[in-house]
């Protein structure tokens, strides 16, 4: 098995180059030269990846299952719960009733309904969601194993010029960062959410002071310190950092990054089937990303921590939620990237199976619900089921390590590819790799 070193932060040329640091900074502490230097170090050699994208749409709090993609219209009222159970266009299938656009769709989706793992803590289950691993400290708010987006970052960097490699609208998931792998493969974060008059991203946002001239200005005497300094380098250094700079430039100041975060190129009714909410409008934005060579794009939806009035709480969230995944479905068929781009719709566990005395449901990880659509899958189909009262996996349980399995698949990445840690252990992407059968 080959392992790979993860990659530790060099210090070579980092004071060179402060002018990047204001207003060219990708991740925090480290300028855009830096971060493109050290994917670039981690890049298979002469390895060209096939295009293919993943948006990941976390539903961060841990989605109900009955409220969603699984309701239980004949259980009882107290696991029913107050929603309504609607049909979708697929014989015999129903969702929840704030679903209505996706059970519209509902052939172009393929609806887990019996994904299980064993924790109800927030922080553990969400890390396990997005990296296949469960956190060992449940204080910890960092990564302790790599993110998805930030091994697909790894591995196989941008498949556009000028873009960055993994994005988080608006900011990052929970555990959706690089651990010991290195801040170089962090998400670029948009920071802002996209549904704002003149939307713009920050990090691609220069310091006003920085006129046209006055950045060539600099430029121009980077370029003299480095031709002093090439005097005296014997080992090819000093080309290697013109080149990760000059691409930080051009993710700053060309037109490529510039063009995909430009929500005001899409036409208006575009915008308005996605929906004016920031929910609507990210989403949006995670498609143009992914059509301008950003591989991996999250979307963080929040607000599924239901553990009172879950009635008014979906009425709140889920039109938009609803609305935006239909839109981004259709949207992808009708620009034929139902292939290139695979969906997932993901929180990290269920809800109870009872309604609880404030008309919420609590954190339960035994069961739950994921949607994904396009990637080449089969969709227009439900996998696995859970029991009459939607607390336990009846047929067909799977894990996230499986729904983690299928993104990598699609991304033509081995999850049995392992790198070294810190520590000098050598970890795999993934240690339970078994692909989700009925969506191949």
């Amino acid at each position: 098995m080959r392992a790979l070193q993860g990659s530790r932060q060099s210090s070579v040329g980092c004071s060179r180059r402060g002018l990047l640091q204001a207003g060219l900074t990708g991740m925090i502490g480290m300028s855009l030269p830096d971060m493109l230097r050290l994917q670039a170090q981690g890049a298979e050699p002469g390895h060209q990846p096939r295009n293919a994208s993943v948006i990941f749409i976390e539903m961060a709090g841990g989605p109900t299952q009955h409220e969603t993609y699984d309701p239980k219209p004949d259980a009882p009222i107290e696991y029913r719960g107050p929603l309504a159970a609607i049909e979708t266009n697929l014989p015999g299938v129903f969702f929840s009733e704030f679903m209505v656009q996706q059970a519209r769709v509902a052939d172009k989706l393929a609806v887990i309904r019996s994904i299980t793992h064993d924790s109800g803590s927030h922080r553990t289950s969400s890390h396990l969601t997005q990296t296949g691993y469960y956190l060992r400290d449940n204080q910890n708010p960092e990564n302790e194993m790599p993110s998805a987006g930030s091994i697909t970052a790894r591995l196989r960097g941008p498949s556009g010029e000028g873009v960055p490699a993994y994005v988080s609208i608006p900011g990052s998931t929970r555990f959706g960062r690089s651990a010991w792998m290195g801040k170089a493969y962090n998400p670029f974060e948009t920071i802002n959410n996209a549904n704002v008059d003149n939307f713009e991203v920050p990090n691609l946002t220069m310091n006003q002071s920085l006129t046209g001239n006055r950045l060539q200005d600099r430029r121009t005497l980077l370029a003299a310190f480095d031709g002093s300094r090439k005097q005296v380098d014997n080992q090819g250094v000093a080309d290697a950092m013109d080149q990760f700079t000059r691409q930080a430039f051009e993710l700053v100041t060309g037109p490529a990054a510039r063009k995909a975060f430009n929500l005001s190129a899409e036409d208006p009714r575009i915008r308005a089937k996605y929906g004016q909410n920031p929910t609507g409008q990210n989403v949006l934005l995670a498609r143009r990303l992914v059509e301008h060579g950003v591989p991996f794009i999250t979307v963080r939806v929040n607000g599924w921590d239901d553990h009172g009035r879950i009635a008014e709480a979906m009425k709140g969230k889920g039109p938009a939620y609803d609305q935006a995944v239909a839109a981004l479905v259709e949207d992808l068929h009708a620009r034929g990237l139902d292939k290139q781009v695979l969906v997932v719709c993901m929180g990290e566990f269920g809800r109870t199976p009872r309604v609880n005395a404030s008309a919420g449901r609590d954190h339960w990880g035994q069961v739950m619900s994921v949607v994904l659509a396009g990637g080449g899958l089969r969709t227009g189909q439900i996998v696995g089921s859970s029991d009459r009262y939607g607390a336990m996996p009846l047929t067909r349980p799977y894990r996230p390590e499986n729904v983690l399995a299928m993104i990598y698949r699609h991304l033509d990445i081995d999850p049995a590819t392992s790198f070294i840690d810190n520590s000098g252990r050598p970890r795999f992407i993934l240690e339970r790799r078994e692909l989700i059968t009925e969506l191949i």
